[in-house]
């Protein structure tokens, strides 16, 4: 009955024009230009602090389509603002260019919170995200990926794996590369609507804005690493890297089916 009420609420919200403009930075509310083509739920969750987040459907998975911005877990307790590096100890960072859009960038242990590593499908780890939302598994970034990847009116030239210009934003990203780089035709990015935003990463210093955009997972490979999701600029593929866990990287989260 919870997915038969979505996928209705879906429905009636695409039939009444969803796709929006951006507001102010400052807004809780930060609003994306969509493409007509995605499936989107306005204003699917709201966190603790009040911030609203829309969401979209590809394939069989909900995903938020912003970046969590939250200054606290789910059962209220506050994410501290890091002013140096940490694996011990939950942080947040301010992007380089933070507003609304951008949101926040997050340590690892910020985002499994009290988690425990998953490589599951669900990852079944709540951390960071709202009640009734979870963090994504390395196994359910890569379920994204294959669906992009076997419908080809998100593959870039047709064939193959060449999905990150479906997931990027239009804007924020700088121009650069040729042919299906995220950088090369910015117009033609963001046919999921996914809107990821090239917020870089904070490994003790901002770094990458308007060049990459990187995303926690909560498959950890060992006592300081765990995987990360990135796009580059002049890349066309969906990298999954292992990263240290001091690095603050964006969030998205899943909805719980």
């Amino acid at each position: 009955m919870k997915k038969l009420l979505l996928y209705c609420c879906m429905a009636v919200l695409v039939m009444a024009s969803c796709t929006k403009e951006e507001q102010k930075d400052d807004d809780k509310t930060v609003t994306i230009k969509y493409p007509a083509s995605a499936v989107v739920i306005c204003d699917a969750v709201t966190d603790i602090d009040g911030n609203k987040y829309d969401a979209v459907q590809i394939g069989e998975q909900v995903w938020m389509s912003m970046n969590m911005r939250t200054t606290r877990f789910a059962d209220g307790t506050a994410i501290a603002e890091g002013s140096e590096i940490s694996r011990e100890e939950a942080y947040r960072y301010p992007s380089s260019n933070s507003n609304a859009l951008n949101g926040y960038l997050y340590n690892w242990k910020a985002v499994m919170y009290e988690g425990e590593s998953s490589e599951a499908n669900p990852s079944g780890v709540q951390g960071i995200c709202p009640d009734g939302w979870h963090l994504p598994s390395e196994a359910e970034w890569q379920q994204l990926t294959d669906y992009l990847s076997s419908h080809s009116e998100y593959v870039c030239s047709g064939t193959g794996e060449s999905v990150a210009k479906s997931l990027a934003y239009t804007r924020e990203w700088m121009k650069c590369g040729l042919g299906c780089t995220i950088g090369c035709n910015l117009e033609d990015n963001n046919a999921t609507g996914f809107s990821a935003v090239p917020v870089g990463f904070y490994p003790g210093t901002y770094t990458n804005y308007g060049y990459s955009a990187a995303f926690w997972t909560t498959t950890e490979t060992d006592s300081i690493s765990a995987m990360g999701v990135n796009l580059y600029v002049s890349d066309s593929l969906v990298r999954r890297t292992v990263c240290d866990k001091v690095g603050g990287f964006s969030v998205r989260c899943l909805w719980n089916e």
